[in-house]
């Protein structure tokens, strides 16, 4: 008996992770349009990736400045956002944070289209990225309160600030949330869409 209810609870848990890492929302949805006003409310991140649970240095900015390139428990997510507020002001790029978690399938396929030749040159070229850890949704929260609303954006999460901190956009209607379901040509409208002014 303790073998068969093992085994359902681990059936359970494996169809669970595969249907996504959506907080309320099951159902793909294409990311917001560009002509999409900026959210300034909170959303429920849901992130899938191919890649392994180590992202690679897109994430790192030019400098080479300490911030994570991948989602870390043990980072202080406040000061990783700091420092690259910092380093986007010299740059004159935006910051990108990717509110996820290293299990979640939706963040690392994610994390392979920011790597794909259609988004990585952007990525590097207009933002600092900065990966914030939500654990299982149970990491960083009020942090994340403060940019986005994980219930209902799932993750991963996107959230765009100007250099100075202003909230420019989010992703609380999950459009990122079902990541699998997205191409690389989806992440780059949503990025040329959002990067500094000038720059497009």
């Amino acid at each position: 008996m303790r073998r068969i209810r093992l085994g359902m609870t681990t059936a359970i848990a494996a169809v669970a992770l595969t249907a996504g890492c959506a907080a309320s929302s099951t159902t793909a949805q294409a990311p917001a349009s560009p002509a999409t006003t900026p959210s300034t409310t909170a959303a429920t991140p849901s992130r899938t990736a191919l890649a392994s649970d180590s992202p690679s240095s897109v994430r790192t900015p030019a400098t080479g400045q300490n911030i994570p390139d991948s989602y870390d428990a043990a980072r202080n997510a406040k000061a990783d956002i700091q420092a690259a507020l910092t380093e986007a002001a010299k740059d004159h790029r935006e910051v990108l944070i990717d509110f996820g978690a290293n299990w979640c399938p939706d963040c690392r396929v994610l994390d392979v289209m920011f790597h794909s030749p259609q988004v990585e040159p952007l990525l590097k070229k207009d933002y600092i990225v900065v990966a914030v850890d939500v654990g299982q949704f149970n990491h960083n929260l009020d942090l994340a309160s403060h940019y986005v609303n994980l219930r209902t954006s799932g993750i991963p999460a996107l959230v765009v600030l100007k250099s100075n901190g202003v909230l420019r956009t989010t992703t609380n209607d999950g459009s990122f949330a079902n990541a699998r379901s997205m191409n690389p040509g989806q992440v780059r409208a949503f990025l040329t869409h959002w990067a500094p002014t000038g720059h497009q």
